[in-house]
This record gives structure tokens, C-alpha cells and sequence, in this order.
């Protein structure tokens, strides 16, 4: 054994002489074989970890190297390579106030990844592209979801991971999830001037500054909205009544334009002209005016708009689309402005600022190339006005179009007001958040059974095998579907059957929703054609009110009216028994106060603000029926009207917050009735009068014919003459009904008699001693306009008057069932009442007074 170890020894001796003899030659056997041993170590990225355990390091990998140094227990060591089961790596410590470092190399068994946790106060991040969301502060688990670009989300702790890579925990939709620090950009809520935006497209109003929190509305296309904080691109406003964010990029600013008042001219419609909610393309349309239809604008906007008012609505039309026929006060009139070989006005001298950055364009649409921009504040001079509002002007040598949404014209004398900014802090209350965990949860994900309920698909949506994007698709599902899942899963998804397939669906692109859709049964009356004629026989109808009379106790002034429906219905073309079914549910079947008070059965010209004062006079049943039946089928069932989207009852769809869902909602329950059963609501009625034959409807023909639509009808509420008005606005007074000449105006605070209010909505009033007319007021919002003081309505059958505030002494006189009284004022405006506020005193119509009881009074415009 010695004689073996003597030999090796001497072969080693020799080796490490040739080695020196021969150190000049590069290419050595033995230098090939120390290359290929370093190859074993490999350089990893610098990694900090902490020791588990007192450790011992080493002067090399081996077993057998040296200990030079024993690392304690917990403590930070960095990494820079490693060789089979061992790291290189250094570790700094403190040794007589000075920094020592060594390095060599320790077993991996007794390191773990050092991950350095700092809590931290709440901040704001902005995701600078679609971000990844992962369960661990670094890459090397599978993504658990992501976020898209702009979305704002906040965090409460930093990590550095152990290779020095910056991670936030960031609150997603309830969960804690970790980002790269490189995908985001730190934010904060911020106020700002107040500012009015219009929503360029219809668009969901979010709970918070993420498209992943809960979508609390929809905001329609051309809403006005208002916002003073903002954080990203996130903007706080308010609309009906709920507060959340939306995305500026669905937004565009509006400055109100500054408006002068202009002489009483008349003016025609050249075109087709849309009346918008406020001096804006973008802006809500509120209804379209006819060519060559005559009105009045009262002012006249900065940016080339008029104000008018048309069928009982006020808004804004482009002064390009009217022309003048008479004016008594000649504004100026852009139409009789020379124009040249392309139809362009031509301007001269007119100056317009530019109120918000500005594209110029190659031609007047915003589809046209964008040549340069306009910056905020910059003066233009245009030559040239497009019909559409745009203006052409010359902007740094080049010649294009800009649009007049944006510019307001600079007066000769006079600047235009600008308001001075306003800036007010909101203090938001931060969400409670969770407590921070240095280890982030695994998800299990987990199905329970919900309630049945309604989604709305809303896009071509894949059915899978299990609740995850890795599973393979079973089918697509078609946007704009109804299912109802049976379970939704831990990690939002819902089990749903379709086409005979069970699987799994991304929660992610349903919405909830309430619907009238019977969904899959559409055989029955809620599904025909309503310019079908019905085999339904007048004793059938009389009938089923004449048994509703007896059950309920209660008259209907349909009774024996089953012939009129049918002759209505034939001679337009509408079908008698959904006539009759349709005056059956929106008159209680001819018992309710507009049966009785105005022969009105279909609530027509009503208004949730003043359900009986609003409503149309018809002068009696039968013609009420046939304005109806012309109604509905120049309007409803005419496919060239807008209110058409359907010949059918139909049924409405809507969001949990009440929005209507239009692609899933048809007939003439989308834009008749809020009620989204009202479609199934008249078919019942229907049934109950006579059974559904599909045989028959199969086979019927359809009437396509359309009538003129009905002017409406003549007729009046008469109101007694000392009924007593104070205006809220100023009212515009005319010498007659239908006139067009302003004659006085009854200011703000006057008290004033109103005397009458017309089919039509002209109310006739007596102010200083004069009767004059105004068709100034909207009875949908007639507060904003007027508060009547003394005006009451009879609201039972028969009212009897006592001389006194009791039942002791016989009556004086009797009021019938919708009579209008008016309530004697005290000298400080207010009723006058007995001590025990329950007897009205009202003005008789010999000069008397009488007493009736206050609860058989409605009070009306109050």
C-alpha cells in the first residue's frame, strides 16, 4: 500500500515539473482540463439570502476546503455563483465600528431567499401597460391575472425581492396581488378646477379609479358631467346620484360658451337639425327638428349656436342650419354672408379664442388628418364656415379646419367673462385595507350554488371546461345572450348550460340584469305583430270589464266601449285587443282619475311631475280611442319613426342601477314604459280577454299602412280664477295663444292668476291686471318655473261643501270627482286651514267660502 501512494507521489512530482517546465505553452492538456472544470460553476444573478442556521464557509466547494469563517445564524449573505450544492458568496459584518467582508462558499441547505418586507402608508399606482398580477414578489410562479394599462391601484408594502427586484402589494377586487415596480408609476388623488366634461360615448361609471371595481352606472353618450379631483387618468363625478370614476379618455371638456340674448326673429330650418342638450356636437340630443320648421331662438351662443325651444323642450341647434324670415330686431345672420364655390360662408374680421387644445385638420371632420395643434389661448382669425360648425383658417402657414366646439368668438368691445377657477379639497376616507402578509395566500378556488338570476353576456364569450383561461373552450357564446348560471366560483366565474354544454364562463364579461324577456318562449301576444287583425269580438272586451266592475266594486267608463277598440283598430290598422288591453292596464280598465277626469286611458301627455295637470283633455271615450289607435301606429308600430324598434309588445332589459340595456330590450316596451314588464303585462291581459291562437297569427296579415300622425287634440283644464302663482324664473308673455310676439315678462318672485293650461301646454295667466299667454313652462319640471299656492283637485267621486269646519250643518253645495278648487290665502301666502288642520276653506264661485276636508283634496302644482 505505501509502495502504491510512493508511486502516485512520484507520477504527481513529475506531473507539476512538466507543469512548470512547460506554463509558456497554451494549449496544454492540463489547461483544457481546468477550463472544463470551471465550467461546473456557473454565475448566477447577485442573490441575497439568509442563513437558516450557524454556517459554516469555506475556502472552496469542496467538503474538505478550509473553514475560514463560521456566518451566524439569520444573517444576510449575497450570491454570486454556484457549483453543485454550494453558493459563493461574501458576507459583510462589523468588526471594531469598521465594515468586514468575506467571502467564500456555504451549503444552499442552510439558505432561504432573504425577501425584505417594509410596510409602507398608502400610495397610489398607476399601471403603465397591462400589468402582470402575481401571487409572490417575483416571476417564477404562473400569473395569476392581470390589470390593464391606466388602471390606478394602491399599496401598503414594498418588497425587495432577493434578487433586488422592487415589488408592490397591491389591493385588486379584494385580493392582495404583487406588481413590478417597473409596471407602474406612482400617483395621487389631486384636486382640480372645477371642470365640465361631455362623455364622448356611452360609458360605465366605476366605484373606484379601476375598471376592475364595480360598475355602478352607465353614463349615456352627450351627459354633462362636473369634476374636481382626479387621479391618473381617473375622473371623480357624480351622476344621478352616484359618486364614481370614469376615464378621461371617455371624456371631453366643456366650456359653456358665453350666450347673448337676441331680438324676437323668426327662423326656419333649412335641414334636418338636431336640438342638442347643451351648445355641443357631443352633447345629448334631445330631439331632431324637421326641415323648414319655423321657431324663435332667444340667444345667441359664442360658438355659433342658437338657443330655442321645441315641443316643449329647450336646447341648442347650429345657427348653420336656420335662416331668418323675419326679425324685429335683426341679429346678425351668418346665412346671408357671401359664400364661395364650395358652400363655405365667408368670413371677415371675426376673431375667435381657442378654449381648449385644438387639432387643426385637413378637412371639416374629425376623421380628416390632423395637420398641426392649436395650443389652449391662441387667437384665430377664420375665412371660412362649414355648414357642419367647423371653421377653415391659416395656423403656421398651413390651411385647414378646426372644429367651433372649441372656439369662442372674441367680442369688438366687450371680453368675454371668464370664470375665475375654483379649487376645493375633497377628502376622500381611504378603503380598509388588510393587514400586510409576508406571504401572500395560494388561491383554492371554490364554486357554491347562487339564486337564479339574469347575466347579460357581453361579448363573444368562451365556455370552458373548468373556471380558468387554461382549460379548453367547449364553444362560444354570442354577445348579448341571457344565461342563467347555477354556481359562481371563488375566483369569478359562472357555471351556465348552453347549447346543451356545461362549463365555465369569465364573470369578467357578465353583467347582472333585470329583463322582461321570457326568454326561451316567444309564442304568445307579447310577440305579434301589432298591425295583425284580432278575431276578438266586442262582447268579449265589455265582458272582461263589466267583470272586473262587479269584482271590484268600482265603475269603469270603458263599460260597453268593446266596439269602439275594434273600429279604432281596424280603421288604422292596429290590432282591437291589444288596443283595448293597452287602455285596460294604463287606466286601471277605465276606473283611475284621468278615465273619469280627462277620457284619457293612456296617461298620454303626462308627466311623473304633474300626472294629472300635464296629461291631455280628450273631449270624449271615442275619440280618445281613435287618437290612440293613430297614435300608436304613426309612431310605434311605423318603422320609419325612431320610437320604433319593433311591431311587437316586446319586453325591456335592465342593469341593476336602471339602465336600460338596448340590444337586449325590443318593442315598444323599450322607449312606452320603464315598467320592463310591461310588454308581458298587456299580453296577460290579452290572454285573460281572449286565448292566444298561435294557428291564427301564424297566418295573419300584416296592415303596413301608415297614417297621418294626429295633431294634438283641443282641449283645456280651466282652473278657478283666483288661483294664486309665484313664477321661479322669468316668463315670457304673448298677446295671444300661439303668438310670437313678447309683449312683457312676469320676473322671478311675481305672483301672478293662472288660469288655464292647454293640450298644447300655452298657459293662459293675469298678471297687473292683463291676460296674457306664455308657452314658457315645463310641466315634466314645472318647478323650475312656477310654485302654485292654492290649487287643489277633488280626488273622490262626490265632495260635499259645509258652511263650516264640520259635519254638524248641511252641506252648501257639492264638487265632483276632479273638480279644481282654489284654497282661500292668508295674507302670508299660506292655506287657510281650521285649528285641527284638517278642513281646507275654499273660494266659492258666487264670492262665497266653503269648507271641505283636506283629505279629498290633492294639492296640485305645489
Amino acid at each position: 500500500m505505501e509502495r502504491e501512494q510512493m508511486r502516485l507521489m512520484k507520477k504527481l512530482f513529475v506531473l507539476t515539473a512538466m507543469m512548470l517546465l512547460f506554463s509558456h505553452v497554451t494549449m496544454s492538456p492540463f489547461n483544457s482540463l481546468i477550463v472544463k472544470a470551471a465550467s461546473n460553476t456557473q454565475k448566477i444573478p447577485k442573490t441575497t439570502f439568509q442563513t437558516t442556521d450557524n454556517l459554516n464557509m469555506r475556502s472552496g466547494p469542496g467538503v474538505k476546503d478550509r473553514i475560514i469563517f463560521t456566518i451566524p445564524k439569520k444573517n444576510k449573505v449575497t450570491a454570486t455563483a454556484i457549483k453543485d450544492d454550494r453558493y459563493n458568496v461574501s458576507y459583510t459584518y462589523k468588526l471594531q465600528g469598521k465594515n468586514v467582508t468575506k467571502t467564500g462558499w456555504v451549503h444552499k441547505n442552510y439558505l432561504k431567499e432573504y425577501y425584505q418586507y417594509t410596510n409602507m402608508s398608502k400610495t397610489y399606482f398607476e399601471t403603465l401597460k397591462a400589468t402582470n398580477l402575481r401571487s409572490t414578489a417575483d416571476t417564477k410562479k404562473k400569473v395569476v391575472s392581470k390589470i390593464a394599462k391606466g388602471n390606478v391601484v394602491y399599496s401598503t408594502q414594498k418588497v425587495v425581492n432577493s434578487i433586488g427586484q422592487t415589488w408592490y402589494r397591491v389591493s385588486v377586487g379584494g385580493k392582495n396581488y404583487y406588481v413590478s415596480s417597473g409596471d407602474v408609476n406612482k400617483t395621487a388623488l389631486q384636486s382640480i378646477t372645477q371642470t365640465k366634461y361631455l362623455a364622448k360615448n356611452e360609458t360605465d361609471l366605476y366605484s373606484s379609479y379601476s375598471t376592475t371595481s364595480t360598475k355602478l352606472t352607465k353614463i349615456p353618450k352627450g351627459t354633462l358631467v362636473t369634476s374636481k379631483q382626479r387621479i391618473g387618468k381617473w375622473y371623480k363625478v357624480t351622476f344621478n346620484g352616484k359618486t364614481g370614476y370614469i376615464a378621461i379618455e371617455n371624456l371631453v371638456k366643456f366650456v359653456s360658451p358665453s350666450e347673448e340674448k337676441i331680438g324676437q326673429g323668426t327662423y326656419f330650418t333649412t335641414s334636418k337639425s338636431d336640438l342638442k342638450q347643451y351648445a355641443h356636437t357631443l352633447s345629448n340630443t334631445l330631439g331632431s327638428i324637421q326641415q323648414g320648421v319655423k321657431i324663435v331662438p332667444t340667444h345667441k351662443t359664442s360658438n355659433g349656436y342658437l338657443k330655442v325651444k321645441y315641443d316643449g323642450k329647450t336646447g341648442y341647434v347650429l345657427s348653420s342650419t336656420l335662416k331668418i324670415v323675419e326679425d324685429t330686431e335683426p341679429p346678425r345672420d351668418d346665412s346671408s354672408k357671401p359664400t364661395d364655390e364650395n358652400g363655405e360662408q365667408k368670413l371677415e374680421g371675426t376673431k375667435f379664442k381657442v378654449i381648449d387644445k385644438l387639432n387643426l385638420r385637413e378637412k371639416a371632420s374629425t376623421t380628416s388628418t390632423i395637420l398641426d395643434t392649436i395650443p389652449k389661448g391662441e387667437v384665430v382669425s377664420p375665412t371660412h364656415k362649414t355648414s357642419n360648425n367647423w371653421y377653415k383658417i391659416v395656423y403656421k402657414s398651413k390651411i385647414g379646419y378646426v372644429s367651433g366646439d372649441f372656439l369662442e368668438e372674441l367680442k369688438a368691445v366687450e371680453p368675454p367673462k371668464v370664470e375665475s377657477p375654483t379649487e376645493e379639497q375633497n377628502k376622500e376616507e381611504p378603503p380598509k385595507v388588510e393587514a400586510p402578509k409576508e406571504e401572500p395566500p395560494s388561491e383554492i378556488i371554490t364554486e357554491v350554488g347562487i339564486p337564479e338570476k339574469t347575466f347579460w353576456v357581453k361579448a363573444d364569450l368562451n365556455l370552458r371546461k373548468n373556471a380558468d383561461t387554461t382549460f379548453n373552450s367547449l364553444l362560444i357564446i354570442p354577445k348579448n345572450i341571457i344565461v342563467i348560471p347555477t354556481h359562481k366560483t371563488s375566483n369569478n366565474w359562472y357555471k351556465v348550460k348552453y347549447n346543451g354544454k356545461i362549463g365555465y364562463v369569465s364573470g369578467t364579461y357578465l353583467q347582472e340584469v333585470i329583463t322582461g324577456n321570457p326568454m326561451n318562449n316567444r309564442s304568445g301576444y307579447q310577440f305579434i305583430d301589432l298591425r295583425t287583425q284580432s278575431p276578438v269580438a266586442a262582447a268579449q272586451i265589455n265582458n272582461y270589464i263589466a267583470n272586473y266592475e262587479k269584482s271590484s266594486g268600482k265603475k269603469s267608463v270603458l263599460s260597453g266601449k268593446g266596439q269602439v277598440f275594434i273600429n279604432s283598430g281596424n280603421k288604422y290598422g292596429v290590432n282591437a285587443l291589444y288596443l283595448a288591453a293597452h287602455a285596460i292596464h294604463e287606466s286601471a280598465f277605465g276606473t283611475s282619475s284621468l278615465s273619469f277626469g280627462k277620457y284619457n286611458f293612456f296617461g298620454f301627455g303626462a308627466f311623473d311631475a304633474t300626472p294629472y295637470v300635464g296629461a291631455y283633455r280628450f273631449p270624449d271615450i271615442d275619440s280618445s280611442i281613435d287618437f290612440i289607435a293613430s297614435e300608436m301606429k304613426s309612431t310605434y308600430l311605423n318603422p320609419s319613426n325612431w320610437k320604433y324598434k319593433g311591431a311587437i309588445l316586446g319586453y325591456s332589459t335592465k342593469t341593476l342601477s336602471n339602465a336600460r340595456v338596448d340590444d337586449l330590450s325590443e318593442g315598444m316596451n323599450f322607449y312606452y314604459a320603464t315598467d320592463l314588464n310591461w310588454g308581458q303585462k298587456i299580453a296577460s291581459h290579452m290572454e285573460k280577454i281572449l286565448a292566444y291562437d298561435k294557428a291564427y297569427y301564424e297566418k295573419a296579415s300584416i296592415n303596413t299602412t301608415v297614417p297621418v300622425r294626429p295633431s294634438t287634440p283641443a282641449g283645456s283644464d280651466v282652473f278657478p280664477s283666483d288661483v294664486i302663482a309665484i313664477s321661479n324664473s322669468t316668463l315670457y308673455l304673448h298677446s295671444k295663444k300661439g303668438g310670437s310676439d313678447y309683449v312683457s315678462s312676469i320676473g322671478k318672485g311675481k305672483s301672478f292668476a293662472i288660469l288655464e293650461k292647454t293640450n298644447d301646454y300655452w298657459v293662459k295667466v293675469k298678471y297687473d291686471g292683463n291676460v296674457y299667454w306664455t308657452n314658457n313652462i315645463r310641466f315634466d319640471v314645472y318647478k323650475s318655473y312656477l310654485t302654485v299656492q292654492n290649487l287643489g283637485r277633488v280626488n273622490v267621486s262626490e265632495l260635499n261643501i259645509r258652511p263650516e269646519a264640520n259635519t254638524n250643518n248641511n252641506p252648501v253645495g257639492q264638487l265632483k270627482l276632479n273638480d279644481y278648487v282654489s284654497i282661500v290665502l292668508k295674507k302670508d301666502g299660506s292655506l287657510t286651514m281650521d285649528s285641527t288642520k284638517t278642513w281646507y276653506q275654499i273660494n266659492l264661485t258666487d264670492g262665497k267660502t266653503g269648507w271641505v276636508s283636506s283629505q279629498y283634496i290633492t294639492r296640485e302644482l305645489k
